[in-house]
């Protein structure tokens, strides 16, 4: 499997790495399939689907997997306390990373998630933000890891 997110890629770019990848399945975990800033546009849920479509790679929404509304605002204080913009933050606030575990990724089912992975090819965990460790899919990725084995590639922009 992989990970990825927005930040940093254009619609281009985005769709090339992941074909560099042989990414056949997108998982999207974000809770609002949308991205603020016209250079995100393409990001968006319609615009990103017609484009995956387009490139053959299938999409499933998991929003179980996304954080709530009050969890985000949880992280987005931490990131004003130490002074850290949204699009730069390098990592997960501790009790965000507590609360969206038990809240979150300890209530949710992942076994469907790794039966249905695809039989050639990758599947990817994608969100927003640019560095994994800065955003929930990395602890996707862990959880994934530690209970059925999956290993996994961060793309980032090249």
């Amino acid at each position: 499997m992989a990970t990825i997110g927005v930040y940093g890629f254009d619609g281009e770019s985005y769709l090339q790495r992941l074909q560099q990848a042989n990414v056949r399945l997108l998982l999207d975990v974000r809770q609002r399939r949308g991205v603020r800033g016209p250079e995100y546009a393409w990001a968006n849920s319609r615009r990103l689907q017609a484009a995956l479509a387009e490139a053959r790679i299938a999409y499933e929404h998991h929003p179980e997997l996304a954080p709530t509304t009050e969890l985000r605002q949880l992280q987005y204080a931490e990131d004003d306390r130490r002074g850290v913009g949204k699009r730069s933050r390098r990592e997960l606030a501790a009790g965000y990373t507590r609360r969206y575990t038990s809240e979150i990724l300890d209530r949710a089912d992942l076994a469907p998630i790794v039966s249905a992975l695809p039989s050639s090819g990758t599947a990817a965990l994608f969100c927003v933000e640019a560095d994994p460790e800065a955003c929930h899919r990395s602890l996707v990725a862990q959880r994934l890891t530690e209970r059925y084995g999956v290993t996994f590639e961060h793309l980032r922009p090249l």
